[in-house]
């Protein structure tokens, strides 16, 4: 089991993110999805602590660095920061 695998609430916490209510991560081993409710879901593959999310949406990366049980993360395109977040692992 990796050290992100779980399910994880996402907040936002600054940039040009909406409000992420309701997005969830679910992350197992290699590979992820982030889902807004039941409905959607995008899907990234796990490189170390970076979320590389796959087409349509290639180039946007999330970059996470731990922060005691949390993630902070920053949401970037193209290797620019367009945003910020917080996960919270659902136990």
């Amino acid at each position: 089991m990796g050290e992100l695998d779980g399910v994880w609430n996402v907040r936002r916490t600054g940039g040009l993110l909406p409000p992420l209510v309701g997005v969830q991560k679910r992350i197992s081993g290699s590979s992820g999805e982030t889902r807004v409710g039941p409905l959607l879901g995008v899907s990234f593959d796990v490189v170390g602590l970076d979320l590389h999310y796959r087409a349509p949406f290639a180039g946007f990366v999330d970059q996470l660095e731990p922060a005691g049980s949390r993630y902070l993360g920053r949401a970037t395109f193209r290797g620019r920061e367009f945003g910020r977040f917080v996960l919270t692992r659902i136990p």
